[in-house]
């Protein structure tokens, strides 16, 4: 029954292979490998949900989350990954954005991937580091592409959270330096 349900589980991430991810070229080609202790696929829907201890990797990208969903858009493309966290945990991702650069890390309540746009947005409890920078709030985004960040201390932009963003911006060659 295990073998069946692993087997089942590669199969059904081999259906997702096209998920452009993040930065290195190379992992938008690999395969994506999922892990977790049970899936709902419906393919009508263009749905995946995986629950329980979920470990998500593609290339340099990797995911640990207590659930992720899977939605395709109709031309059978990943269009969202959302990731949550769970029992006190939240949800990581982290990724390399070139092979000589550093590894991104994020973390938040709810890790959400836009395929198409290649953004991510770390909500709740919401933490990123890049490049020896820090940056914590209620809502994070992340621009792949660009590289860019926009926080703020609350979900939803009406400025009612209740803490502030914070940021620890660490200067261009002292992090060159420490990573040598």
């Amino acid at each position: 029954m295990r073998r069946e349900l692993g087997q089942l589980l590669v199969l059904t991430a081999l259906g997702f292979t096209s998920l452009p991810t993040m930065a290195l070229e190379s992992d938008a080609s690999a395969p994506i490998e999922i892990a977790a202790d049970q899936f709902e696929l419906d393919d009508r829907q263009g749905t995946a949900v995986y629950t329980g201890n979920v470990d998500m990797q593609q290339g340099s990208m990797k995911l640990k989350a207590a659930r992720v969903d899977i939605q395709r858009a109709d031309d059978g493309q990943v269009s969202q990954v959302t990731a949550k966290g769970g029992g006190g945990e939240r949800a990581y991702l982290e990724q390399r954005p070139a092979p000589d650069e550093a590894i991104v890390k994020g973390w938040g309540d709810t890790v959400i991937y836009h395929a198409a746009e290649r953004r991510v947005e770390l909500v709740g409890n919401a933490e990123l580091h890049q490049a020896g920078d820090t940056f914590d709030g209620a809502y994070v985004e992340y621009y792949l592409d660009s590289r860019r960040v926009q926080a703020r201390s609350s979900q939803d932009g009406d400025g009612s959270g209740d803490g502030r963003v914070r940021m620890t911006l660490t200067p261009r060659n002292a992090s060159e330096q420490s990573s040598q």
